[in-house]
């Protein structure tokens, strides 16, 4: 059998489900010879917890992951400009406030106060 590169190892197992993969979270995770970095990785989670319609409480969990890998707010935001034409601005619009919570922003009470942003 010939030896498979990392990627095509990972794909085929995700491909067919491998028990022991799920139950090692995937084997993807940085440091364990992921060619993403923690930083890279936790922004790709934030950008799928938007699209998949995550709840605020999950949002938050993922933007305080890219917080503590090194992502700036800036960087966390750019992630849902970014997402909104291939999820649908009304993912982006509804996913913001619970990011804005995991920010230390409170977009809602701004909104209360001035009606505008």
């Amino acid at each position: 059998m010939s030896q498979m590169a990392r990627f095509q190892e990972a794909l085929c197992r995700l491909a067919i489900f491998h028990e022991g993969f799920a139950k090692a979270g995937f084997e993807l995770g940085p440091g364990q010879g992921s060619a993403l970095d923690a930083k890279a990785a936790a922004l790709l989670q934030v950008a799928v917890a938007v699209a998949l319609r995550s709840s605020a409480v999950c949002l938050q969990w993922s933007a305080a992951r890219a917080r503590a890998a090194g992502a700036t707010q800036d960087e966390i935001t750019d992630v849902f400009l970014a997402n909104a034409p291939v999820t649908g601005l009304g993912r982006a619009v509804s996913a913001a406030p619970g990011a804005a919570t995991a920010l230390d922003y409170d977009v809602e009470a701004l909104l209360e106060e001035e009606n505008d942003c």
